[in-house]
């Protein structure tokens, strides 16, 4: 396979890689990034040949990972599930995954800390919810120590997501009312000592609502 380069052209349908042409022939082809260094009338050994492929492999897993990461941050342990399920072997997956905290994209404790305060303003729930949604991303006990040690508290997010439903309960009669707004903060892993008094200021608290409502419809 060794031999001169005597062309390096576009690929039509990839515009990110190149064919590369040894003595006339067709050899193989590269993405832009690895053939970057490469010149027509340079010659190329077999072992030179199989470190260029060796590092379009691992451009190649790059680019994947970058692209599943352009979503939403991701644990270390998603990264090289997804990576693997793609067919990548463990030595390019360890590579990527290097190259990858090196430039401070991926870092279970930043994904740790994005996830928290991401729940936090969006889906609230409890610090064992939390922990346990961390533990499924591959987070070790520690990180999530650390992280959830400046996670708001739970009062705070129990009565965030209590505001957030409360809405869908109006009209009902306080039994049922409590029955459904105290199942929804347990699952969310509230314990009942947070939800129980949630519970009749949230009942309270909408009540008032409709009683201001009331007043400013009679008043129109």
């Amino acid at each position: 396979m060794a031999g001169i380069i005597t062309a390096i052209e576009p690929q039509k349908k990839h515009p990110d890689r190149v064919n590369i042409y040894l003595d006339g022939e067709f050899v193989f082809g590269l993405s832009n990034v690895v053939a970057a260094w490469l010149r027509s009338g340079q010659a190329l050994s077999d072992e030179k040949i199989a470190s260029l492929q060796e590092e379009d492999k691992i451009e190649g897993a790059y680019q994947k990972a970058l692209h599943f990461l352009s979503y939403r941050p991701r644990s270390v342990l998603e990264v090289k599930d997804r990576l693997g399920t793609a067919g990548y072997d463990p030595l390019v997956i360890s590579e990527v995954l290097l190259r990858l905290e090196k430039k401070g994209y991926i870092g279970d404790a930043q994904f740790a800390q994005q996830w928290i305060e991401n729940r936090a303003a969006f889906r609230p729930r409890s610090h064992r919810a939390l922990k346990y949604e961390l533990r499924q991303k591959g987070v070790n006990e520690e990180v999530i120590t650390d992280a959830l040690a400046s996670a708001p508290d739970e009062d705070s997010q129990a009565r965030k997501a209590a505001a957030k439903y409360h809405r869908r309960l109006k009209g009902l009669e306080w039994k049922p009312f409590a029955n459904r707004l105290g199942g929804y903060l347990g699952r969310l892993g509230f314990s009942y000592p947070v939800i129980k008094p949630i519970i009749l200021e949230t009942w309270q608290q909408m009540h008032a609502e409709d009683s201001t409502e009331i007043i400013g419809n009679t008043e129109e």
